[in-house]
């Protein structure tokens, strides 16, 4: 590894490669981000993430922008309902967690990547790079190679690129594998307004 200046190199553009960029800019480390989304408005980040004071709120703190983050967040209920076809309750839980002062409060996925994206140096992230494979060539040094023919060189490899990494193969050749369990989340906004019927139909108690 080239110890004085060393090529560090995050695969994913998601919330935890941009956090732990910012975190290296803050002590001076550079760094380089690289993604397949051809830019940042290429596509929905999706719904929202609760942020849990000893992970997500940690690791906001060590990239000093937890205050930031507070400012766009929003205290959500973490109590957890389901009910069957007919509104028969089946579960009702409420996280240990949810009880205490601090809480998890929830951010979009799109403004977190937007305060994640605005805190870095400009030129950090590289769009439209879609890695393909990773290749060791000696003394530590691994070659990227990104669908559109060009490669780089790197000191260190980080790989926040998701479920299906091609950093991961690079440490273990395990694989996701699907469970059989498929959660769907919805959601209405503005329900007392834009579906007051909706907002006014009380569920069955317990």
């Amino acid at each position: 590894m080239n110890v004085t200046t060393p090529r560090i190199a995050i695969i994913g553009a998601g919330p935890g490669g941009l956090t732990c960029a910012r975190i290296l800019q803050r002590h001076g480390i550079p760094v380089t981000v690289y993604d397949l989304d051809a830019s940042p408005a290429a596509r929905s980040q999706g719904g929202t993430l609760d942020m849990h004071p000893g992970t997500g709120q940690y690791a906001l703190r060590a990239a000093d922008l937890l205050d930031e983050f507070l400012t766009l967040a929003r205290p959500e209920g973490q109590q957890m309902r389901m009910v069957d076809a007919d509104g028969r309750i089946v579960f009702d839980g409420i996280p240990p967690e949810a009880d205490t002062t601090e809480g998890n409060p929830e951010i979009d996925r799109g403004q977190l990547r937007d305060l994640l994206l605005d805190s870095l140096e400009p030129g950090t992230v590289q769009w439209a790079h879609k890695l393909t494979s990773a290749e060791p060539v000696g003394n530590g040094i691994h070659r990227l190679h990104f669908a559109d023919g060009t490669a780089t060189d790197a000191d260190l490899v980080i790989g926040a690129d998701g479920a299906w990494s091609r950093v991961r193969c690079l440490l273990t050749d395990a694989t996701p594998l699907y469970t059989g369990i498929t959660f769907v989340e919805t959601g209405f906004n503005d329900v007392d307004t834009r579906h007051p019927r909706l907002a006014a139909t009380p569920l069955p108690a317990p």
